[in-house]
């Protein structure tokens, strides 16, 4: 299989994943490894772009030492976006990434919002979304006000899957989808938008096609000389990944947040989606939430529960009179809400409720989230999907995806091999170097599916009155975790 294989990294929010795939979808070896977010005073969550190029050589050099090193014919990228990293003339991060996560800049998006009236999104972007905390020119004004000096020395404000391709390459580049929210229909950056925060327009870098070979592996790292795509944003390939360049489908891919998407030529403007522009043939309207396995996580360590152990107890745990209703906005909410100051809560805990209880409140909570999205992608799609691809680590468990079904009301299809990221990156690689003519046709040869996972008969009903006091419990709630927000406390 000479010069036959794809290999895909995916620079998640919390580990760099890569995976070798085979022309048949096979995923021949993988690697996941890990890196730390420091979380700071309250709103701050930061990374050391270092470590994603780390482990992005990592990956490669474990290929080469397993002897596929001649095996590989191209490399593609995706990663988290929202996160940004502010370089300077010499190439180096002048400070931590902030992370998509990270709120402090809040202040700065209801202003820069605040300018901007819905017929103008909509003319700049095909959908009138929101400027919010996580968005690049909240950012960028946040920085040239909290720390002028480091702004003043900026060269290029960078995606992670943007500077690690200057690391691996040299060459400096990003792709428009990525750069959501500053890229119209045209798939240019909007120069009007770029306005709003001066200096911002000289500090973008060049945009390519997403499937277009950036530059090519340093000579001295390992895979020298192999073509290195420029690819996209994670939850786009992580998307296409799972099947969504077919017209008309849906994906639900759950990770750290729960990204759900629809592929759809039309466009009705709905608050709340994001409509990416077409890019290869691909129209996507997608909403990211704010957490989902991150949810997970932090109820399993509260509890002093590993998140295997949560799924075994959610497992034997039916729901009942004693189960709560959970809000997962611990750290705001993206879609479809875009509010970064809403809080979580167990609604209508009693001395019945247990600890198994309040852990299958919290998967149903998720997946309240996730339908919330769904609700929204549908009108902004036009589309009422069918059967739903999924992937991610959130899919893992298999109590957590019946709840899922359940309370989606459609049924759903895991993917049976390989993560979503890397396999939508390892797909828009195929494409830039010649083996697929297309997304639509890279998914078909990539992408495998499992058996459907359906609704349980009668549960709809159950859930959708659930649904229903979930979307009321949010809005209530909002009000009171700003208020706790603003008392605070010493420790008195």
């Amino acid at each position: 299989m000479t010069g036959e294989l794809i290999l895909g990294i995916d620079v998640g929010t919390t580990a760099v994943k890569a995976g070798l795939v085979a022309p048949d979808g096979r995923v021949l070896a993988s690697f996941a490894e890990p890196y730390p977010t420091r979380r700071g005073a309250p709103g701050v969550v930061e990374q050391d772009p270092e470590d994603w190029v780390r482990l992005a050589l990592a990956a490669m050099e474990r290929v080469v030492a397993a002897g596929h090193g001649d095996d590989v014919l191209a490399i593609g990228l995706c990663s988290q976006v929202n996160t940004h990293v502010f370089v300077g003339a010499d190439g180096a991060p002048l400070r931590p990434a902030i992370l998509w996560q990270d709120g402090r800049a809040g202040p700065e998006a209801a202003e820069l919002d605040a300018r901007v009236d819905a017929a103008t999104k909509a003319d700049w972007w095909g959908a009138p979304m929101p400027i919010d905390a996580s968005h690049a020119l909240s950012r960028m004004l946040w920085v040239a006000r909290h720390e002028p000096d480091l702004w003043e020395r900026t060269r290029r404000v960078m995606l992670p899957k943007d500077y690690c391709l200057m690391r691996l390459t040299g060459e400096v580049a990003s792709d428009p989808v990525s750069n959501v929210g500053l890229v119209g229909p045209d798939l240019a950056y909007v120069p009007a938008a770029l306005d709003l925060v001066p200096g911002a327009a000289d500090r973008m870098p060049p945009l390519l096609a997403m499937t277009q070979v950036a530059g090519r592996m340093r000579a001295a790292g390992p895979l020298a000389g192999r073509p290195v795509v420029c690819g996209t944003m994670d939850a786009w390939a992580g998307l296409v990944g799972a099947g969504c360049a077919r017209e008309g489908a849906a994906v639900y891919l759950s990770g750290t947040s729960e990204v759900l998407g629809i592929s759809s030529a039309r466009v009705v403007p709905t608050a709340g989606a994001i409509v990416f522009p077409e890019a290869e043939g691909v129209r996507v309207h997608a909403a990211p939430t704010q957490s989902g396995g991150d949810a997970q996580l932090w109820f399993a360590e509260a509890a002093g529960l590993t998140p295997r152990a949560m799924s075994e107890l959610v497992a034997g745990t039916p729901r009942g009179t004693a189960t709560p209703l959970f809000l997962p906005q611990l750290e705001g909410e993206r879609a479809p809400l875009w509010d970064p100051g809403l809080r979580g809560a167990f609604l209508g805990l009693s001395r019945s409720s247990g600890l198994d209880d309040m852990a299958r409140a919290v998967y149903e909570g998720v997946a309240l989230s996730a339908r919330h999205a769904l609700e929204t992608l549908r009108l902004s799609a036009g589309a009422a999907p069918g059967p739903v691809t999924c992937g991610g680590g959130g899919f893992r468990s298999e109590p957590w995806a019946r709840i899922r079904a359940d309370v989606l009301g459609v049924p759903l299809r895991v993917l049976a091999e390989g993560e979503p990221g890397v396999l939508g990156a390892a797909s828009l690689a195929a494409v830039g170097a010649g083996v697929q003519p297309g997304l639509a046709a890279a998914n078909a040869a990539l992408v495998r599916r499992g058996e459907a996972i359906e609704p349980r008969p009668g549960t709809r009903a159950l859930y959708d009155d659930l649904f229903g006091l979930y979307v009321e419990a949010v809005a209530a709630n909002a009000g009171i975790g700003r208020r706790l927000t603003r008392i605070g406390g010493d420790g008195a």
